[in-house]
């Protein structure tokens, strides 16, 4: 098993859409569980999903969050992969290569998504590389260290001002983020998040 603090995650552009999500991934690659990547690209990818959904948010305020994750986790960027996209054999969704070649620049164990079938194991065991929902992925980490986990959700949940969220509160947000199994094991350290 891969020690917590060397387990590297490629974040799909679908994980940082949701800010609830993109938080707590954040915080927990910030306790030092995982190492976090990304990309302009899926950065651009979520940052334009946001705005053809909610088109009363505004680019610079998403630009300002994107540019504040790249600066809170120094080499999370991942660069260089743009002439490995064209070998990567993906049917299901070809235009997901990018995520697999970032990934596997950014020497990544997973890639975390909610799409999991545009990523095959028969394509992506062949880079040694696994695809996991965000609710695995994260209760995954809770197991781990639940003391540390929670202490990440606590700092994720007690940041949202505006409004801001009782544990109750935030976890219901979380269940309809789809962290469904992530919830129902956090419930029972319901004490830790407060």
């Amino acid at each position: 098993m891969i020690s917590s603090s060397r387990y590297t995650a490629f974040l799909d552009a679908n994980i940082l859409y949701s800010a609830a999500i993109r938080d707590i991934c954040m915080e927990v690659a910030l306790a030092n569980m995982y190492r976090a990547r990304w990309s302009a690209h899926v950065h651009e990818e979520w940052i334009e999903a946001l705005l053809r959904n909610r088109p009363e948010l505004k680019r610079k305020n998403l630009e300002r969050t994107r540019d504040l994750m790249n600066e809170t986790i120094p080499g999370a960027m991942v660069t260089g992969y743009n002439c490995l996209i064209q070998c990567i054999p993906l049917q299901a969704d070809p235009d997901d290569r990018h995520v697999i070649a970032a990934a596997i620049v950014g020497r990544c164990d997973v890639i975390v998504t909610n799409n999991q079938a545009h990523f095959p194991r028969d394509v992506i065991n062949d880079f040694d590389l696994d695809a996991q929902s965000p609710d695995d992925f994260l209760v995954n980490h809770l197991h781990l260290q639940p003391d540390v986990f929670c202490s990440a959700v606590r700092t994720a949940r007690v940041s949202k001002k505006n409004p801001p969220y009782t544990v109750e509160e935030y976890l219901s947000n979380l269940i309809k983020q789809g962290l469904v199994v992530t919830v129902e094991e956090l419930r029972q350290y319901a004490n830790l998040l407060a």
